[in-house]
């Protein structure tokens, strides 16, 4: 029988319906297992990732999704390198989707800081369709493939260029993601901001590290909401880069706000440390939408309350990529089929 795309769908819905079941005693040492291998991804943040590839893995979602596409399964699939990012929980597995429906065969190198979901998740879909055992494969080195999807930082993208460069490829770089504020904001619209900049303790590309404020008094609201996630600095390593950084801008005399959780500078910077978020004044929706356009290709996502800003998500849902939210904003799936 014949490995159809509609197979392939069900497979992967098959899959989130499985998530949904995993016994408590699994899950509890599955986490304790991913803490064990990257201190970073507490029980919280990995249970938060899984629940966030469960989003979009529902028939109705996966099938609107590729129809999007004119899907023709190949018949000499191709060998898809895949070096995959180890910044949050699971990050890979969107590329691995992409791969798998696409009919080629997934050569995965996974980050080190990442090595016991992803593989995890892969078991799980294996005893629900083996066939896709043909299609994926370990790899430690990623010779003689035919394209490669590669994800890390500036520096590493690099590397990746020297090495990949002659062949079709999606290299990523480092990006971050960006808050507009209007003024309308409400408490309960600054808590989930604040959800926005410290998911997975700010290591994401999704994560807000940078916000955009009319006036001076947003700022201070913002610092005043965001105490309520004042669990983050039970987490020694999050509390060592807050400490670190504090203690930077206190020798170098640097003008800062802190309220014990988070540190706020006044910068033009998109990029901030862990513990510190960036903040820049605007005058003006023309002016500020002319920034956000010199610098698209630094940002992965921006957020404003109820999207009112276009191309904007709302509070809250920085994390909660669809199918179709690409990283770096280049079509994964596009890509692949362009290859047969």
């Amino acid at each position: 029988m014949s490995f159809t795309l509609e197979h392939r769908i069900q497979a992967f819905a098959t899959l989130g319906n499985l998530l949904d079941n995993i016994p408590s005693e699994e899950l509890d040492s599955l986490f304790s297992q991913v803490t064990g291998n990257n201190p970073w991804f507490t029980p919280h943040q990995t249970k938060l990732a899984l629940n966030g590839i469960r989003l979009f893995l529902h028939s109705e979602k996966l099938t609107e999704w590729a129809a999007t596409y004119p899907i023709m399964l190949p018949k000499h699939p191709k060998s898809i390198g895949l070096v995959m990012a180890g910044n949050i929980p699971g990050v890979g597995f969107h590329d691995l989707l992409c791969v798998l429906v696409s009919g080629h065969v997934a050569h995965i190198k996974c980050s080190s800081t990442d090595s016991v979901l992803i593989p995890w998740l892969i078991a799980k879909l294996l005893t629900v369709e083996p066939r896709f055992s043909n299609q994926i494969q370990w790899a430690e080195r990623l010779k003689g493939m035919d394209a490669y999807i590669a994800t890390g930082s500036n520096n590493s993208a690099r590397y990746f260029q020297y090495y990949f460069g002659q062949y079709p490829h999606i290299i990523r770089k480092n990006r971050s993601s960006v808050a507009v504020l209007n003024g309308k904001e409400s408490a309960e619209d600054f808590k989930k901001l604040t959800n926005d900049v410290l998911q997975y303790f700010g290591l994401g590309c999704r994560n807000v590290s940078k916000i955009f404020v009319r006036d001076y008094q947003q700022v201070l609201d913002f610092l005043n909401a965001s105490e309520s996630m004042k669990q983050v600095m039970d987490h020694h390593k999050y509390a060592n880069n807050y400490d670190y950084n504090k203690s930077i801008y206190l020798v170098n005399k640097e003008p800062h706000l802190d309220n014990g959780v988070l540190l706020m500078r006044e910068s033009d910077d998109w990029v901030s440390p862990i513990s510190v978020v960036n903040y820049s004044y605007y005058d003006d929706l023309v002016s500020l939408k002319q920034v956000l356009k010199s610098a698209a290709d630094r940002i992965q996502c921006v957020v404003s309350k109820n999207g009112w800003l276009q191309g904007s998500v709302d509070f809250g849902m920085a994390q909660c990529p669809g199918l179709s939210d690409y990283a770096d904003n280049v079509d994964t799936l596009k890509f692949l089929l362009s290859l047969n």
